[in-house]
């Protein structure tokens, strides 16, 4: 199997801080924009009155830790990383105290898109699954195992590329809190074991490059680092 090849569906499993495997299936991943007012600035968007959901199927999942496959055919690929939660229980209709109890990982995850697909969608007005639900469109680190999480839990985070910081993001600055966005999302979609939720990229959004090093730190917790080649 190529470097490239490495990269697609079908060798992704959800793994801990230690590199052993999680016992939970591979599921759908629910992603949330817009959820920092830095990043809403940044791309002249308007605050959402309700979180924004759209979703990636579980063929996006790759891991972090393996060369990073963009599309190279397609327009600029952007980073957008975000703090990542591991869903260990099903979740129907929740509150806020449910919802900590149904998280067992906490992680980083790469939002990659197209943004010039995505501009021509939103001027077509079509949804945005060809720019953000492609295969390899959600590379994930590795989970930090959690049995529950608390309102108080504080998570700050930090992606470089090429030794250069380009997004820092801090939990406490979302516009829409974890706990608050699980039991949201569990009022629309049921919420299954090993699905995961992407709760928001601040702002330093940009295009990626063949070549790049790029580093995706969870402070106190986790620092991945690989390298973008062309998918």
């Amino acid at each position: 199997m190529s470097a490239s090849q490495s990269s697609y569906v079908g060798s992704y499993q959800h793994t801990d801080e230690h590199g052993h495997a999680i016992r939970l299936p591979l599921g759908k991943v629910v992603c949330v924009g817009r959820n920092y007012m830095d990043h809403i600035q940044e791309m002249s968007n308007q605050v959402s009155e309700i979180p924004l959901l759209f979703m990636k199927p579980s063929t996006a999942l790759v891991d972090l830790r393996e060369l990073l496959a963009i599309p190279t055919n397609m327009g600029a690929c952007h980073n957008e990383l975000e703090v990542a939660l591991l869903i260990g229980t099903k979740m129907t209709k929740v509150d806020s105290e449910r919802a900590s109890k149904g998280v067992s990982g906490i992680g980083l995850g790469l939002d990659l898109t197209l943004r010039d697909e995505q501009h021509r969608l939103k001027q077509l007005g079509q949804p945005w699954e060809r720019a953000k639900a492609f295969d390899g469109s959600c590379p994930l680190s590795p989970f930090v195992l959690v049995n529950s999480l608390s309102k108080n839990d504080h998570f700050t985070f930090q992606l470089h590329i090429n030794e250069q910081l380009v997004q820092s993001g801090d939990t406490t600055l979302m516009l829409t809190p974890m706990l608050q966005l699980i039991a949201e999302i569990s009022q629309h979609f049921t919420l299954l074991p090993g699905d995961v939720i992407l709760t928001g990229t601040p702002k330093g959004v940009g295009p990626m490059h063949v070549d790049d090093n790029v580093r995706a730190v969870l402070e106190g917790h986790l620092s991945i680092s690989t390298r973008v080649i062309s998918q």
